[in-house]
């Protein structure tokens, strides 16, 4: 297994985002996945699905929350009473609303509610792990410089990789101290996932000027594609899969 750490890198911090510049490359999986490795290991973690207006961490868990996101951002509830307990996985979730137009428009105030429970959540759990929308809009952008530590997924795909460097980009202009790492997801193999990681660090050395380490690789796995199937967390149905493997070690690495 490829090694995750990177000596160079800041502590993390709390709160995590999870972003990328096109969809189809695993995020939310990513996201739920990872929020599962740092409950196994005894943190506390709320995982807000913030791809807003196309949000689907209810969908691929398969639950229905009684209340979601757009109740934060009425001021009709905080985020602790917003939240769903999702005892497979073990996590506290903040629902999404799908289909939602009006939170993918969010700006001004109702963008200020979410980071302002997202800044409350840091305070009550030991992670906040959001999940970004795919792209590179204002809300994504300004919930993305509001964490502490930025994982960018990217895959082998030259798209991914054009659009993961304009997330970085506008990071690095957002935010030009923040902690940024690359995640190379559904990877060939571990060094068709450390060329991958090279690519973008090479580009974000030239352009940039700033380094971005690599948090971690996972592999392509049949078994991910069968939770996801089967709307269960892949630590409880696979445990000792592959994939689920690699993402235990991200979140050692980011503990």
């Amino acid at each position: 297994m490829p090694s995750v750490a990177h000596a160079a890198a800041p502590r993390p911090g709390r709160i995590l985002a999870i972003a990328s510049g096109k969809g189809g490359v695993g995020k939310t999986w990513f996201a739920i996945t990872l929020s599962q490795a740092f409950a196994r290991r005894g943190l506390r973690v709320l995982l807000v699905d913030a791809d807003l207006g196309l949000a689907n961490v209810d969908v691929q868990l398969g639950f229905q929350p009684a209340r979601d996101l757009s109740a934060v951002i009425a001021g009709a509830l905080p985020p602790e009473d917003a939240a769903t307990h999702h005892a497979a996985a073990g996590i506290d979730i903040l629902a999404g609303r799908s289909g939602s137009g009006a939170l993918a428009a969010l700006e001004g105030q109702g963008l200020a509610a979410v980071l302002a429970a997202v800044a409350r959540a840091s305070t009550r759990w030991d992670r906040v792990v959001v999940d970004l929308g795919a792209g590179i809009e204002a809300p994504q952008r300004r919930l993305a410089a509001a964490a502490d530590t930025l994982l960018v997924l990217a895959t082998e795909e030259p798209t991914s990789l054009t659009d993961a460097y304009a997330v970085l980009k506008l990071h690095a202009a957002d935010r030009p101290a923040g902690d940024a790492r690359i995640v190379v997801n559904l990877a060939t193999d571990a060094a068709a996932g450390q060329r991958t990681h090279q690519a973008l660090a090479r580009a974000a050395a030239t352009f940039l000027r700033r380094e971005v380490p690599l948090a971690g690789i996972v592999r392509r796995d049949p078994k991910v594609r069968d939770a996801i199937r089967h709307q269960a967390p892949l630590l409880t149905r696979h445990p000792g899969s592959v994939a689920g493997q690699e993402v235990e070690a991200i979140a050692r690495s980011l503990v």
